[in-house]
């Protein structure tokens, strides 16, 4: 037995749980992590020279190789659909829907945003990129009338723009479009 322990009591272990709470980290480091911008990195991808921002909450991949099972009667710009690990999840060409022009030769990926039911695909031009998010745009530029509502704010960074692209709510619209089809 040790000195130090004579005539006390022995410490009893806390739960884990409480141990867990009781942390209290240094100034400037956060969860074990050194804080910088509170800010995680931001994604995003080009179709033509439109940059759209993949939105933080979204769980997305990029497929280098695909095999897009084409519908009858529809419009061009929906080339079909995919197999994505047992879900089929729809592709669109959003370059030949906004009829923006072919441009650059750069490989085409087809990235793929939200899982399961919720999957889209979408062709884009090269991989995705991280974007600085920091200088605020005080207006949009010219947007195609089909893309302005989905396009909340924007950015700029060294000379090109990152737009706040709403997915979800701009395939539901080409989803309706495509079932309104004859």
């Amino acid at each position: 037995m040790n000195n130090d322990t004579v005539g006390r009591t022995p410490r009893r272990w806390l739960e884990p749980s409480t141990a867990l709470n009781r942390f209290k980290p240094p100034p400037g480091i956060a969860g074990g992590l050194v804080a910088t911008e509170n800010r995680r990195a931001r994604y995003g991808f080009r179709i033509g020279g439109i940059g759209l921002l993949i939105d933080q909450n979204t769980t997305s991949e990029v497929l280098e190789r695909w095999v897009v099972y084409p519908l009858p009667n529809v419009p061009p710009w929906f080339p079909g659909l995919i197999n994505l690990r047992g879900n089929l999840a729809p592709v669109f060409d959003m370059k030949q829907f906004l009829q923006l022009e072919e441009g650059s030769r750069e490989k085409r990926w087809l990235l793929v945003l939200d899982q399961d039911e919720g999957a889209v695909g979408l062709f884009i031009d090269g991989l995705p990129r991280p974007a600085i998010t920091r200088q605020t745009l005080s207006r949009l530029p010219p947007l195609a009338a089909a893309l302005r509502p989905h396009i909340a704010g924007g950015y700029v960074q060294d000379e090109h723009v990152w737009l706040e692209f709403d997915h979800r709510s701009f395939f539901r619209t080409l989803g309706g479009q495509v079932a309104e089809m004859p």
